[in-house]
């Protein structure tokens, strides 16, 4: 339910506006006063301020400097009397959202907060958008393990050498695939994934080469396959160690001659993608086992690059615990929550066995259960359990 702050000096004012809100649905909070007015908003979450101009002790246009210190993405609309209208226009550039003339119009007053409402909820999906889209731009990590990281893609990312990511589940292995592909010279291009585990082994060959129409029984339209989509750029093959060997052979062909054959097709297409393609799987002992082509794991392995797991890069748990309640205040429209450091300190000692995705699911578990902040008892009590 949307909470409005209403400040003014009138007490009559103030209790018309609270039963024609609350009537409208809205939780309202009354001040007498700017200094009230400030002591109130920096305590409890509102959407929107409807504050007077003229006010003792703090007048409107303080109030509204001050607000937008403390939170910037809250709109103000200030409401004034005849005479201060100059003061109330002055308010606007100053960065109040609109102004009312006293005594307020009760259409006029419900379309501003309404249209003050829409652009708070625009404000925060936009937010969101823009964390979604910058996020796969960032390695959160200050440790010796992430470093090496970060400056071995920074080398190889404007080659166009095959990269054979490796690591445990979890550890952000196509996090590590979309930084080289964004660093490297076919950042303009795409990059396409293929979750070689997800894909039945019967349907990998049309999923990465596609498919002519009537080719099988399925076939009811003509298919671009992977490497097509990802002609130019980057191809992304992700469980790789998973692939059945009748794809493995093909896919080695592909990378020898630059073509690859649509199922159903005798026309060959030439492709220029670069390969990266990741796995939490031994490569060479599935090799010894005869369930990987050594010939093809050495074409993928020109650039070995071991991903850490968080449990070899401890000293970086402080830092993914703040991004990811920040990330996670976004999505549910709150303000980021506070973490004790005892807190953060226990979940430090942990063993992670889903490394970084383990952490960003038990950091959302206790911002949903914990109070105002999270303590460590609540690492206790959420975590615990859980391990």
């Amino acid at each position: 339910m949307p909470s409005i702050l209403i400040i003014d000096d009138e007490a009559a004012i103030r209790k018309t506006l609270s039963e024609i809100l609350g009537y409208e649905g809205y939780t309202v909070e009354e001040a007498s006063d700017g200094e009230e007015g400030l002591r109130k908003f920096s305590k409890k979450k509102v959407d929107v301020v409807l504050c007077d101009v003229k006010m003792p002790k703090v007048d409107g246009i303080e109030f509204l400097e001050r607000a937008r210190k403390i939170n910037p993405e809250v709109p103000v609309i200030v409401i004034s009397g005849h005479g201060n209208i100059d003061t109330a226009v002055e308010a606007v550039k100053k960065g109040a959202f609109d102004y009312i003339s006293k005594p307020p119009d009760l259409n006029r007053l419900l379309i501003t907060l309404r249209n003050a409402m829409d652009k708070t909820t625009l404000q925060a999906e936009t937010r969101v958008l823009k964390r979604k889209v910058s996020r796969v731009q960032e390695i959160i990590g200050e440790s010796p393990e992430i470093q090496k990281i970060k400056d071995t893609i920074e080398k190889i990312a404007p080659t166009d050498a095959r990269i054979l990511i490796t690591g445990e589940n979890g550890v952000g292995k196509e996090l590590v695939a979309r930084w080289i592909h964004e660093r490297s010279n076919r950042a303009a291009s795409p990059m396409v994934e293929v979750n070689c585990a997800a894909i039945p082994g019967e349907l990998i060959e049309s999923e990465l080469f596609g498919h002519e129409k009537g080719s099988f029984t399925s076939a009811v339209k003509q298919r671009i396959g992977k490497f097509e989509q990802a002609h130019g750029g980057t191809l992304f093959l992700d469980e790789i160690g998973d692939m059945s060997l009748e794809a493995q052979a093909k896919v080695l062909r592909a990378l020898q001659e630059g073509k690859i054959t649509r199922v159903g097709a005798d026309k060959d297409i030439s492709v220029d993608v670069r390969i990266i393609a990741a796995t939490n799987k031994d490569l060479l002992q599935e090799v010894e086992q005869k369930n990987f082509r050594l010939d093809l794991y050495h074409r993928l392995s020109v650039i070995i690059l071991n991903v850490p797991s968080l449990n070899e890069r401890v000293s970086d748990i402080p830092l993914l615990i703040d991004r990811f309640l920040e990330d996670i205040g976004l999505e549910y429209g709150q303000p980021k929550k506070a973490i004790d450091k005892k807190a953060v300190e226990l979940l430090q000692q942990y063993r992670w066995s889903g490394n970084i995705r383990e952490l960003h699911n038990v950091v959302e578990r206790l911002v949903i259960l914990s109070g105002k902040s999270i303590e460590v008892e609540d690492v206790k009590n959420y975590v615990l359990p859980a391990k």
